[in-house]
């Protein structure tokens, strides 16, 4: 069953991040996984939630997921993401009529 990872981002230092930006594709895609959205326009429609910025990942499973988050090639740039970022990321389940 298909997983995700949403990750809410507010980029703190744009130069620097630039950096993960250019590499993170070639990981995800190793690992089976591609983004779904990528930034873009957010819209808020009702609470008081509102990201500056979205991001989601599709994964063939959670474990697929698992893997690429702890995977050395994503552990060697995470750093760059959290050094000039601030965020969340969950993983959840994706839904599977029964």
């Amino acid at each position: 069953m298909a997983a995700y990872i949403i990750a809410s981002v507010e980029i703190k230092n744009p130069v620097d991040y630039q950096e993960y930006s250019k590499q993170v594709p070639a990981v995800i895609e190793k690992y089976g996984g591609k983004f779904l959205v990528r930034g873009g326009k957010v819209e808020q429609l009702e609470g008081e939630w509102l990201p500056s910025r979205m991001v989601i990942m599709e994964f063939e499973s959670l474990e697929q997921a698992k893997t690429w988050y702890n995977s050395p090639e994503y552990q060697a740039i995470i750093g760059i993401r959290q050094d000039n970022s601030e965020g969340s990321l969950v993983l959840l389940e994706g839904y599977s009529p029964v």
